[in-house]
């Protein structure tokens, strides 16, 4: 295999693994800011450790556990002044001193959820109803759907400024009010349900009748769109009401 062929593995094996990963972190650091740096930081050592060494028979567990090393790294760097901090240093701490092998098995332990994938608890992170339709919308396609502010902006005619402005302002909203990024439960997750749902749909409609610009139709937002309710799909196997939507896009 050629570099080239080695870096567009890389890439499409990240772009594959991103929000999964994000996930993963957030719930761990409690910050999709910190999460997406951490997650890049992953990145970027898999660039150039993987052309010599060959992408790895695991490498969501791999670039997880490079993002996690580079965590505790930043929480020991800034002195674990919080208690937050402290306790998430700790977890670390655990997981990783026995070895890599014990780590990545202590990963997937440590980050599952009753659903058993983390990336469902950025999607109801991300479309939680403390946010604003269009924020979910935005930080949606940002976060897990790995798009772009450019891309978005152009996806909602609108500038990339106004953009990053309004998934600035979700992460903030979202950081005060103290959500875990975890899957809720019961009658909540019920209750927060419609949400994920309606984001999802929202950005079809986008794709499917534009509300301006001259296309009529905006395929990537279509397919955007079904590709989250796939994930969904696939994560939440049980729910008519995910399978409805899926059917109607």
């Amino acid at each position: 295999m050629t570099a080239g062929e080695t870096h567009r593995a890389i890439e499409a094996t990240f772009r594959i693994e991103r929000a999964r990963l994000i996930g993963g972190l957030a719930r761990l650091v409690r910050s999709v800011d910190l999460a997406e740096e951490l997650a890049q930081d992953a990145l970027v050592v898999a660039l150039s450790e993987w052309p010599r060494t060959g992408v790895p028979d695991n490498p969501g567990a791999w670039l997880m556990a490079v993002a996690k090393r580079r965590a505790l790294d930043t929480f020991r760097r800034d002195k674990m002044r919080e208690r937050k901090h402290e306790e998430i240093a700790r977890r670390l701490n655990n997981e990783t001193r026995d070895g890599a092998t014990e780590a990545i098995d202590a990963i997937d332990a440590a980050i599952d959820d009753d659903l058993g994938d983390e990336l469902l608890g950025l999607i109801f992170t991300a479309c939680h109803p403390v946010l604003s339709p269009d924020a979910r919308a935005a930080l949606t396609l940002k976060v897990v759907g790995g798009l772009t502010t450019d891309e978005i902006a152009r996806a909602f005619l609108s500038s990339e400024a106004a953009i990053v402005q309004r998934i600035a302002r979700a992460k903030k909203a979202i950081a005060k009010a103290g959500l875990t990024f975890a899957v809720p439960r019961g009658a909540e997750r019920a209750a927060r349900l419609p949400s994920v749902l309606e984001v999802i749909y929202l950005v079809f409609n986008e794709g499917y009748a534009a509300t301006a610009g001259d296309d009529l139709v905006r395929p990537g937002l279509c397919l955007e769109a079904q590709r989250l309710g796939r994930i969904l799909a696939g994560l939440m196997p049980e729910d008519a009401e995910v399978f409805g939507l899926l059917a109607l896009m």
